[in-house]
C-alpha cells in the first residue's frame, strides 16, 4: 500500500521511501517539539472543520471503518472530514471533501501561511486516488493560515484561514503521476534498498530523517561548510571528487570569505583581522548592555493584537558592563502567569536599558524585529523604541559574519553555539536547555500546560540559566576579542 505521505517521501528520495516501508527502525522517533507542531496542526484542522457545521467527521474511526463509512456517506452529499479511500494499493485520506452537485472539491488544510510545492504534489496524489475510486473531482483548494490575521477576542476561523484555488497547478503536478506511483510501488515491494547519492533533495522540501546515515562518509572540513555556497555548486564539486575545502583548486571561483575558509582548512590556522576587530571594539560605547531574548511563535495567536507565528517575547537576559573588562551586573526577566507577557517585557526593558551606551546583541535583525512588533502592538513604547533604543543597538555577530575572525572549528557557521567554544571555555553542554526552540517549547509546556509546580519551577530555573549564558557568552566573546588584538 502506498499512502500520500509515502508518495511525498518518494518524491524526495527513493531510499527514504523504501526505508519508511521496509526498515522503519532507522527512522528516528519524533521529538517533543515535532509532536507539538503536529498538535498545532490538529488545532488548525478543528478550526477549519468549524467552518462547515453540517460536515461529518470520520477521524475517530478505525482504518477499515473509515474506508467503509466514506463510501456510504458519499451519497449524503455533505462535507466529509477525513474520509479514507483505498484502491489498487493506493490509500489517501482527505482533510475535507466538499460536495458541489455531483462533484467534489478537495480542501487540504495546512498550518503554513502560503502554498508550497509539496502541497500541490499532496493534492495531485489525493486527486489521483479519489478519481480511481470513482469520485468526480471539480477543484482543489489549500486552506492555510492568513498571515495578516490579527486576533481580537475569540479566534474567528473564517478570518484566520484563507482558501486558495490551486486546481490548475494540481493538474500540472498530476502529469505522469501514474508512472511515478507505479515506480514507487515497485520500490516499496523490493527487498533491496535503492542506491541513492546525496544531493539537494537531502534537505528539500524537508531535512531528511535518514540524513545522518547517508552523510556518514562526508569528511570534516567538507565543501558543504563553505559559507553561502549554493548547494547545487557544492554537490557538483562533491560528485566530481572534490570533497574537502582544501582540495578546491584555484580555478574554482570562490568569494573572499570562502577563500579564507579554504586557507584555514589548508593550514589549520585561524583568520584574524586585528584592525577590523579593534575598530569594532573601539567603537563600543560604554556602558554596554549585553542583551538576548527568548520568544515563542505559535500558529494560532494566544493573545489579542498578535498575528499567526508572531514572535512573542517571554524572557530576556541582560548583562551590564560600565567599562571594558569591568564588573558585570545581571538582570533577567521571565514572564509570570498566562497573560500576554509583551507589555511587562517591554516595560522591564525600558526600566533597565538606561538612556546611553550600546545595546549589544547577537543577530540584531531578530531583536530589532521583536522590538518593532512590540512597539506596533503597544504604541506607548514607540517614542522610547525609536529615539532611545533603536539607534543604540549593535550586532556582535558582525565580527564573525564579516569574517574579521574565523576558526576552522566553526565549520562555516557564525552561530554563537560555534563561536563560543572557539574563543572561551564556556559551554552549553551542562545545561538542561541548550537551544532556543527547546526553550520556547518548554516555556509553553510549563506555562500553559497541566504541569506539577515542582516541574514548572525546575524548567523556569533551566530557562534562566540558558538565557543568562547567552549574554554571558557575548561578554566572554568581547573579552576574548580584546585579548586577540592586544
Amino acid at each position: 500500500m502506498l499512502t500520500k505521505s509515502n508518495y511525498l517521501a518518494g518524491l524526495q528520495c527513493p531510499k527514504l521511501l523504501w526505508t519508511i516501508r521496509n526498515n522503519k527502525s532507522k527512522i528516528p522517533e519524533l521529538t517533543e517539539i515535532e509532536k507539538s507542531k503536529f498538535e498545532e496542526g490538529y488545532l488548525i484542522e478543528e478550526l477549519a472543520k468549524s467552518i462547515f457545521p453540517d460536515g461529518i467527521d470520520l477521524s475517530n474511526l478505525g482504518f477499515q471503518e473509515q474506508i467503509k463509512k466514506a463510501k456510504e456517506l458519499l451519497e449524503k452529499k455533505v462535507p466529509l472530514f477525513e474520509p479514507a479511500f483505498l484502491v489498487d494499493d493506493l490509500y489517501s485520506r482527505a482533510d475535507i471533501l466538499f460536495p458541489v452537485g455531483n462533484k467534489w472539491d478537495i480542501i487540504e488544510i495546512k498550518s503554513a501561511t502560503k502554498v508550497k510545492d509539496i502541497n500541490l504534489h499532496d493534492l495531485a496524489f489525493q486527486k489521483y486516488v479519489y478519481e480511481k475510486a470513482g469520485l468526480k473531482i471539480r477543484k482543489c483548494f489549500i486552506m492555510h493560515v492568513n498571515s495578516s490575521y490579527v486576533r481580537s477576542g475569540e479566534v474567528e476561523p473564517r478570518e484566520f484561514l484563507v482558501q486558495t484555488d490551486v486546481s490548475e497547478k494540481v493538474e500540472e503536478y498530476s502529469l505522469e503521476i501514474k508512472e511515478r506511483v507505479d515506480n514507487m510501488l515497485k520500490i516499496i515491494s523490493s527487498s533491496e534498498e535503492p542506491k541513492c547519492s546525496i544531493g539537494v533533495h537531502c534537505s528539500k522540501p524537508y531535512i531528511c530523517s535518514i540524513t545522518d546515515d547517508c552523510w556518514e562518509e562526508v569528511p570534516d572540513e567538507s565543501i558543504f561548510e563553505f559559507t553561502r555556497m549554493l548547494k547545487k555548486k557544492c554537490f557538483e564539486l562533491y560528485n566530481s571528487g572534490i570533497k574537502k575545502m582544501n582540495e578546491v583548486p584555484e580555478s574554482v571561483k570562490l568569494n573572499d570569505k570562502q577563500k579564507i575558509q579554504r586557507l584555514a582548512a589548508e593550514n589549520g590556522k585561524k583568520h584574524i583581522d586585528k584592525e577590523q576587530i579593534k575598530h569594532f571594539l573601539d567603537n563600543l560605547q560604554y556602558p554596554v548592555y549585553y542583551l538576548d531574548f527568548e520568544t515563542t511563535n505559535i500558529a494560532v495567536p494566544r493573545f489579542d493584537n498578535a498575528k499567526p507565528y508572531q514572535q512573542i517575547p517571554f524572557q530576556y537576559s541582560l548583562h551590564i558592563q560600565e567599562e571594558p573588562n569591568g564588573e558585570l551586573k545581571h538582570i533577567s526577566f521571565l514572564a509570570e502567569g498566562t497573560s500576554d507577557p509583551r507589555q511587562k517585557f517591554l516595560q522591564s526593558l525600558k526600566e533597565n536599558l538606561g538612556n546611553k551606551g550600546d545595546i549589544l546583541v547577537y543577530n540584531k535583525s531578530f531583536e530589532k524585529m521583536v522590538l518593532r512588533q512590540g512597539k506596533e502592538s503597544f504604541p506607548e513604547f514607540e517614542e522610547w523604541h525609536d529615539e532611545n533604543i533603536l539607534p543604540r543597538i549593535k550586532d556582535l555577530m558582525d565580527v564573525f559574519s564579516r569574517f574579521y575572525y574565523y576558526n576552522p572549528s566553526q565549520k562555516g557557521s557564525v552561530s554563537i553555539k560555534y563561536i563560543l567554544p572557539a574563543l572561551s571555555d564556556l559551554k552549553y553542554d551542562g545545561l538542561d536547555i541548550k537551544k532556543g526552540d527547546v526553550a520556547s517549547y518548554e516555556f509553553n509546556r510549563v506555562t500553559y500546560g497541566d504541569v506539577e509546580e515542582e516541574e514548572r519551577q525546575k524548567i523556569r530555573d533551566a530557562l534562566e540559566k540558558y538565557c543568562e549564558l547567552d549574554t554571558l557568552a557575548e561578554v566572554k566573546i568581547v573579552e576574548a576579542l580584546g585579548e586577540l588584538i592586544e
